[in-house]
């Protein structure tokens, strides 16, 4: 019930649309409770004796039949529509909203979750809303509406009669109840299994190239097969426990109409219970159990529906670590300064990965970072656009503690350029021009030829319109970077941040883009992470990360004479260098 109380709030929106929809299931409710009372009539007037008299009455009855059919079909339409039109805006209001909150979500949030699993709770378990919006509580209210109408016509034909045909009505409740405790949790794990196996489908179909390369095709067509039927192995277990469910509803239900014609005889036999009546009686028999087997019928759907509910209500109300503070301000006028003041950070307690980091980086000035692999560089970035918050001490842009500004406003200044540089699937122009929207095509260009990327494009066939493909597969890794570079440029932001922008290109594109980031220097702040030294060799400070501590700080020329890990890390490149010459 709680589950049930929380989604109405979800749909209350639409609640116009609602309570159309179910005053016309109400109305329709009230026409099929009404049919069978002229029909029974009807009955009642041929078994008196057909005069003229009566042919005029089974005349205006046949009419007002008539009518009620024809009001019937209206009611139908409004209430079918309407309850559909109402659901799948709900839908997809609820896959928005579902998306804007992953889309909010901290970075650490994504560290165990597959994206395929994500995205089937955004689409697909989303879609279960609309059974439950669009049919199940509509048709529940027809239902209990159809039930008690009829229960109290049956009750003012004959009380004895509808006692007996209240009989069965127990042990439906009962099996029911049963039903709900022992199917449920196989539809929730039936639609976990869904999204594992959206997730493999989408680790896959992203690592085709691996694949294919090590030549794993059959190795992961089997993986996939393996998460396929552990999917439909639970779906089966639902539907099996289903398939003992609805027949024994249906027998304990045709128990009731036995019951009742064999009274009912009784009663005509003993109490000289009227044909009319009993015609009543037993067309208003299938309204007064096909409710009740309709529930049955429900439940199954309405399980399926309420473990959807729930994963895309986990999401929904999974709690964002990271977000503006109450009276957090806009990060204005940004000059570009940096400061950590001793900072620690860790992923998981007790592992730290940044301990106690502290330096100052001026505005407009290039700051490196330089360490062996994991020790917390990347991290030390993400830190600063607030991808993740410090365990301990703080950081400060311009003066200003980033726990005290907006998220939004802060990474408006900063613009990264990642050693995995992701493109969308468009064009080139649309790529560069993506953290600036409102930007020219001139402006793009100039941005591209900062960035010395504008030469290539123009020697592709379709220039800036050029479609980049998924990921930017079309194009070679120095060109995504370069691609990335410009768009950094474009927006203007007074902080970039660049992220191994080097570290999988050749020789000469390294030269190229070496010569885009200098084109950029003293007009931004950058801080750049780098493992080929030659990229940062012109820094105006250089930070040596070991261990999660800053050992060795200072420019080229300093760290190269203290003989420390940087000027050892810089004779095993320059002896790298020379045998390759």
């Amino acid at each position: 019930m709680k589950m049930l109380w929380r989604l109405s709030r979800e749909a209350i929106r639409y609640r116009s649309l609602y309570v159309i929809a179910i005053l016309s299931t109400l109305g329709l409710t009230a026409v099929n409770l009404a049919a069978p009372k002229v029909l029974s009539s009807m009955t009642g007037i041929v078994e008196k004796g057909v005069d003229d008299g009566g042919m005029r009455q089974i005349g205006i009855l046949t009419g007002i039949l008539v009518g009620l059919y024809l009001f019937r079909v209206l009611l139908r339409f409004l209430s079918n529509y309407l309850a559909h039109k109402a659901a799948w805006y709900l839908v997809g209001d609820l896959r928005t909203r579902t998306y804007d909150k992953l889309e909010r979500m901290h970075m650490g949030y994504f560290h165990d979750q597959q994206t395929g699993d994500l995205m089937s709770r955004v689409v697909n378990d989303s879609r279960d809303f609309e059974l439950l919006y669009a049919h199940m509580i509509p048709e529940t209210i027809t239902n209990f509406v159809t039930f008690a109408g009829v229960l109290i016509v049956l009750l003012s034909i004959n009380w004895k009669l509808a006692l007996i045909t209240c009989a069965p009505i127990p042990l439906i409740l009962v099996s029911g109840i049963v039903f709900s405790k022992k199917v449920r949790p196989y539809f929730r794990i039936s639609q976990k299994k869904m999204g594992e196996l959206n997730g493999k489908l989408q680790d896959n179909l992203s690592g085709i190239h691996e694949i294919q390369s090590f030549g794993r095709e059959s190795y992961e067509t089997e993986r996939v097969d393996q998460k396929n039927f552990e999917h439909i192995r639970a779906m089966l277990q639902a539907l099996k426990i289903s398939a003992v469910f609805h027949p024994s509803v249906e027998f304990i239900s045709s128990l009731g109409t036995i019951l009742v014609v064999g009274f009912g005889g009784y009663l005509a036999y003993r109490e000289g219970l009227s044909v009319e009546d009993i015609v009543a009686f037993l067309l208003y028999l299938s309204l007064f159990y096909g409710p009740v087997t309709g529930l049955a019928n429900l439940l199954e759907s309405m399980q399926q529906s309420m473990a959807g509910a729930e994963r895309v209500l986990a999401v929904l109300d999974a709690p964002c670590e990271i977000q503006d503070r109450p009276h957090a301000r806009k990060l204005e006028n940004v000059k570009g300064e940096i400061e950590f003041d001793h900072v620690c950070f860790s992923y998981k307690t007790g592992k730290p990965v940044l301990k106690d980091v502290s330096f100052r980086c001026e505005s407009g000035k290039m700051l490196a970072l330089v360490g062996p692999t994991g020790v917390g560089k990347t991290t030390l970035t993400q830190l600063i656009s607030r991808f993740y918050e410090p365990s301990s001490g703080r950081i400060l842009i311009d003066g200003q503690d980033l726990q005290d500004v907006t998220i939004e406003s802060l990474r408006q200044n900063i613009s990264p350029v990642l050693q995995d540089t992701f493109l969308f699937n468009g064009t080139i122009a649309e790529n560069i021009g993506y953290a600036a929207p409102e930007s020219t095509r001139e402006q793009i260009e100039e941005a591209a030829k900062a960035a010395n990327i504008h030469a290539d494009i123009m020697a592709m066939p379709d220039g800036y319109e050029t479609q980049v493909g998924e990921r930017g597969v079309r194009l070679s890794g120095g060109q995504k970077q370069r691609v990335a570079i410009a768009r950094a440029i474009l927006r203007r932001s007074p902080i970039i941040i660049l992220d191994e922008a080097t570290a999988s290109v050749d020789v000469e594109t390294e030269q190229q883009i070496q010569k885009a980031i200098a084109g950029i220097a003293g007009t931004r702040t950058i801080i750049a992470i780098a493992h080929r030294l030659s990229t940062i060799r012109n820094a105006d400070w250089i930070l040596v990360i070991e261990n999660g501590y800053v050992t060795e700080s200072g420019t080229h020329e300093d760290l190269v004479k203290l003989g420390g890990s940087y000027a050892r890390m810089n004779q095993i490149q320059n002896s790298v260098s020379v045998g390759i010459a």
